[in-house]
């Protein structure tokens, strides 16, 4: 007769933890943080919280495993050979997008940015950002520079997905608010006047990969 313990370890090694993360970030993408609870788990992956217990300790571990599982492929999703430049800009675009796409990254690095997630985004660019000739002394400032624009774009891009109801035009939804700032004393607010219509016409990610550009403009004169 078998043993507890070769029942559970069978049991343990049927659901990999790979796949518990898997279906956490299914949950966190359609239903939302709230709705990813150890329960949801075991009904979704027809198992008991057991085996799920196996592998992760508590749901701050899952929620740091999801993170760490999507920041990885953006940061390995770069093709060998890429030269540095164009490797942070497909890294911080990358970014971008998974943020896009998972939401909840965001605000889960940004609650707990000592995480494993921000380190892997930190040895990616940092690493480019050496191979780039930047000095050692200024590597922790560009890096971060890098880093922080990418989070905090990325992240307000997808706050303000969220805060319209699904389906909304976009451009009838930015035309709106560029009505409301043309009403403005063009006096007062003469570059915000300039620049309305622009508002309307703008690709986001153009502009976010603008202000990488930026960045790296001035860290080639750090070199």
């Amino acid at each position: 007769m078998a043993t507890r313990r070769q029942r559970t370890e069978r049991r343990a090694d049927a659901l990999s933890k790979e796949r518990i993360v898997e279906a956490a970030i299914e949950i966190l993408d359609t239903d939302g943080e709230r709705a990813l609870t150890f329960r949801a788990l075991t009904q979704r992956l027809a198992t008991g919280p057991g085996a799920i217990y196996w592998h992760v300790e508590n749901k701050g571990d899952l929620l740091a495993a999801a993170t760490g599982d999507v920041i990885a492929r953006v940061m390995t999703d770069v093709p060998e050979g890429t030269e540095p430049r164009e490797a942070i800009r497909t890294m911080a675009l990358g970014l971008f997008d998974a943020i896009d796409a998972h939401p909840w990254v965001g605000a889960q690095i940004a609650g707990e940015p000592w995480q494993f997630a921000m380190l892997q985004l930190f040895e990616g660019m940092g690493g480019q950002l050496k191979a780039l000739g930047v000095p050692e002394s200024a590597q922790f400032g560009a890096a971060s520079a890098l880093v922080n624009y990418s989070l905090g774009v990325a992240g307000q891009n997808a706050a303000n997905a969220r805060l319209v109801e699904p389906g909304t035009d976009r451009t009838a939804f930015l035309s709106g608010v560029v009505d409301q700032w043309v009403r403005l004393d063009p006096a007062k607010y003469p570059f915000v006047h300039q620049i309305a219509k622009q508002l309307v016409e703008h690709d986001d990610r153009d502009q976010f990969l603008a202000g990488v550009d930026l960045i790296l403009a001035g860290v080639g004169t750090l070199g």
